[in-house]
């Protein structure tokens, strides 16, 4: 049984919202994803007829992916109509837990912070591995567990303290090892997951917080607690933030890791791990010792 995690009509309100600020919207966070895919794609040795550019949040992660020369046809997966918008390249709306793919007809399904809205992360990743041709290429940026955990710190202790307990009010993230599982588990041949902690500072908390609603960012857990937090917990929040994470010059630190994946679509050319039991070399040999001890 999968759990709503995520509130879907939320979520997409809110990317609306930022999409709509346009080169006003935060964008460092993607655009270091974007770049950051687009160079490993263009480090590989293949080419890719048919590609899949999902999430990015406007048309510049797909053109990234035509920039690599790498990638032939690119089509967008977005999460709303507004973040599509009207760009002049090929592209629909799509949710992660039924994405629109058949079965083996890309070469390619590359994804930028988007994967992590999914409610059924293991079963999006099934999807996205039945979709690829053989030996075709998964390669994602999500947002890791370590990000916002200065934010989640303040916020806990603020809400404990005024109210005697905690309510979620940021998203759970899953960890690098996790998501290296998470490839296997879907059936992803050569499967890597690696990361990238990127440190941000603010002048206040609330600068912090006004970035992630212009990312269209902020909460949307489906469990949150429905009542609009008090403008008392946010101030407790910010002066415990200040308390704990903040450098000399009275700047604080907001933690963002993105975890980058990539796995392959089985197929009969890729390297095999060797048949147990088919080693010719003893490890004690190896090792210079006696294999009786």
């Amino acid at each position: 049984m999968v759990t709503n995690v995520t509130d879907k009509a939320l979520m997409r309100r809110r990317l609306a919202r930022a999409a709509r600020l346009g080169d006003q919207r935060p964008d460092f966070l993607m655009a270091r994803a974007v770049d950051d895919l687009a160079e490993r794609i263009g480090a590989t040795e293949r080419r890719f007829a048919t590609a899949v550019a999902h999430g990015g949040q406007s048309a510049a992660f797909a053109q990234a992916l035509l920039a690599s020369s790498k990638v032939g046809a690119v089509h967008r997966l977005e999460a709303s109509h507004a973040v599509l918008g009207g760009a002049d390249m090929s592209g629909a709306v799509a949710d992660e837990e039924a994405l629109p793919l058949r079965a083996a007809s890309l070469d390619l399904f590359a994804s930028a912070l988007a994967l992590h809205w999914a409610n059924d992360l293991p079963g999006a990743l099934i999807q996205i591995r039945q979709a690829l041709k053989p030996d075709g290429l998964f390669l994602a940026a999500m947002i890791g567990g370590e990000t916002l955990a200065e934010l989640r710190e303040a916020l806990v202790a603020a809400e404990t303290e005024l109210r005697g307990g905690a309510s979620p009010r940021v998203m759970p993230t899953a960890d690098t090892r996790d998501l290296g599982a998470l490839l296997q588990r879907a059936g992803f041949a050569l499967p890597v997951a690696d990361r990238d902690l990127v440190i941000v500072r603010y002048g206040s908390a609330f600068d912090l917080l006004r970035d992630l609603r212009a990312m269209g960012a902020t909460s949307a857990l489906s469990e949150r607690n429905r009542q609009p937090p008090s403008r008392r917990l946010f101030l407790r929040a910010a002066e415990i933030y200040a308390e704990r994470f903040s450098d000399a010059d009275g700047r604080i630190r907001a933690s963002f890791e993105i975890v980058f994946l990539s796995g392959w679509a089985p197929h009969e050319s890729q390297q095999q791990p060797a048949r147990r039991g088919s080693g010719q070399v003893s490890l004690a040999a190896i090792l210079g010792k006696d294999e009786r001890t």
